[in-house]
C-alpha cells in the first residue's frame, strides 16, 4: 500500500454511535448513564458533549461535569475563562454535534438525541491517548476531542476543540 493510500485509507476508522433519550442534568444524572464507565475514550468523548450542553444554562453543573470527565486533572482559571469566552455568542455549537441540528433549525437536534463519533487513521498515534472526531451540522470539518486513559483504565477529557466557531444559526443569521 502506497503512502498515499494508508493516508488516504479510512477501513480502519472506527466509529461508535451514542443516543440519549435526554441530556443529563446533574452530575447525578450524568454518572448513572451507562457510559459514565468510561470504559472507552467514544463513552468520555460523547459525555463530554452532553456536559457541554450544560455550561451555559447552569455554570456550575457543568463545571461539576467536565471536571468529573477530566479526572485528576480539573479545569484552570483559564479554562473557564475560556468556556465562557466561548459561550458569549450563544449556547448552540455543543447541540450541533447531535444528528438533526444545523443552521436552518438554530441547531435544534432529532429527539432521542443521537451522536457519532469516529477515530481516524492518527487516533492512537500517542500511547495512552485516543484522538477522536465528531461532525457538527454547522461546519464542513469534523471537530476533533482527545481523551487519555488513567492508571485504573477509565478514560478522561484531556483536550476538546468543539467550541471552535461554526456557521450562524438562521435565527442570528442577518444574511439569511
Amino acid at each position: 500500500m502506497s503512502i498515499f493510500d494508508r493516508l488516504n485509507n479510512n477501513a480502519g476508522d472506527s466509529t461508535q454511535t451514542f443516543t440519549f433519550t435526554a441530556l443529563p442534568e446533574s452530575l447525578a444524572q450524568m454518572q448513572a448513564l451507562p457510559e459514565a464507565a468510561r470504559q472507552t475514550p467514544y463513552q468520555a468523548a460523547a459525555l463530554t458533549v452532553c456536559a457541554l450542553c450544560v455550561y451555559p444554562a447552569d455554570k456550575t453543573i457543568g463545571t461539576e461535569m467536565l471536571n468529573w470527565l477530566r479526572g485528576p486533572r480539573p479545569l484552570s482559571p483559564f479554562d473557564i475563562s475560556f468556556l465562557n469566552d466561548r459561550f458569549r455568542d450563544g449556547h448552540h455549537v455543543p447541540f450541533s454535534y447531535f444528528a438533526g441540528a444545523v443552521p436552518e433549525n438554530d441547531y435544534t437536534p432529532n429527539r432521542p438525541f443521537t451522536l457519532t463519533i469516529t477515530a481516524g487513521p492518527y487516533a492512537d498515534a500517542n500511547p495512552g491517548y485516543k484522538k477522536l472526531h465528531i461532525r457538527s451540522g454547522g461546519a464542513d470539518s469534523p471537530r476533533e476531542i482527545v481523551l487519555r486513559q488513567t492508571s485504573e483504565g477509565t478514560w478522561c477529557l484531556w483536550d476538546q476543540f468543539l467550541l471552535v466557531g461554526i456557521r450562524q444559526p438562521k435565527s442570528q443569521n442577518p444574511w439569511a
